[in-house]
């Protein structure tokens, strides 16, 4: 995986997570309705991302994206709700980064 596609990832996951979490806010937080605006942009900025993954098809683009996404969510989690991981959070995301990584780089017949 290139640098670019592994910064697009975790842009893209920051981008997702903090788009819901503007909505978690304004639904479960009772925060304001307008949270709803900034966390729709944030969404669609995480769309835009994804589809610039350089990949042969768009599902395994997704798919692997899915290991990344789980992983952002453990740190969102620590570093803007001051909530730690506990040790199956983090054993949970490395399975789920080595099921990202069979998807990007198994050998393919073509």
């Amino acid at each position: 995986m290139s640098m670019l596609t592994l910064a697009l990832y975790l842009l893209a996951g920051f981008a997702e997570i903090a788009g819901c979490f503007a909505f978690w806010s304004w639904l479960r937080l009772g925060r304001s309705v307008f949270w709803a605006l900034p966390g729709a942009i944030s969404l669609i900025v995480f769309a835009l991302i994804l589809t610039r993954i350089e990949s042969d098809s768009a599902g395994r683009a997704f798919a692997a994206y899915g290991g990344v996404y789980i992983t952002a969510s453990l740190v969102w989690m620590r570093l803007i709700e001051g909530r730690s991981p506990d040790r199956w959070d983090l054993i949970g995301a490395v399975i789920c980064l080595c099921g990202a990584a069979v998807i990007l780089w198994a050998p393919r017949s073509t």
